[in-house]
């Protein structure tokens, strides 16, 4: 058992020790297009499926709530979220637009969606991005493999790549507290813990 154990852990390792060699300037160009979305008013929509739909209640979580400091709250919406829209659009029309129908209904000229797929083939996610790309909206999009038919979709594409879900969702997680905690000591100062 302590050898699976290691063994996990060793590819944790690996898949973000390549965040770190291949993918800190795209990180780096999230948070800037994230800088620009706070210091002008504007709000985050974040969408993802399983997995992914955690990663984005976590990410609203620390920018509403608080990373590291005590701040004024950042404007972030989670379109996981909402269970009566999802399974009432999800029952009435179809569950793969049930972001898009969101982002319609939320989403203005010049605020980001951030859409989250290990594989880069959910299709609500899809739609959600060309719906907000017809809103003037920026899109970034955290994906995983080798970014499925997103990776070419997003104003910005973050690729994590390894086919190994797990891990590929651990490095969604870390690369999404870099985000914060760099964006809250931009726009607020210094940490204070």
């Amino acid at each position: 058992m302590k050898e699976k154990i290691n063994s996990a852990i060793n590819q944790s390792m690996e898949c973000k020790k390549y965040v770190q060699g291949n993918l800190v300037p795209e990180i780096e160009q999230a948070i800037n297009i994230l800088l620009y979305c706070y210091r002008n008013n504007k709000k985050l929509l974040i969408c993802g499926n399983g997995g992914s739909a955690a990663d984005a209640q976590h990410m609203v979580g620390e920018l509403v709530g608080k990373f590291k400091m005590e701040r004024k709250p950042l404007a972030c919406v989670g379109l996981t979220t909402n269970t009566s829209i999802l399974t009432a659009w999800s029952n009435d029309y179809s569950y793969d637009t049930v972001f898009e129908r969101q982002v319609q209904a939320l989403g203005q000229k010049e605020d980001v969606l951030l859409g989250i797929s290990t594989s880069g083939n959910s299709e609500n996610v899809i739609k959600a991005i060309e719906s907000a790309k017809q809103i003037g909206m920026k899109t970034i999009t955290l994906l995983g493999k080798d970014g499925g038919r997103m990776k070419d979709m997003g104003d910005l594409n973050i690729i994590v790549g390894s086919n190994d879900t797990p891990r590929i969702q651990e490095a969604h997680i870390m690369i999404i507290h870099i985000i914060c905690e760099i964006l809250e000591s931009e726009l607020f100062g210094s940490v204070c813990e």
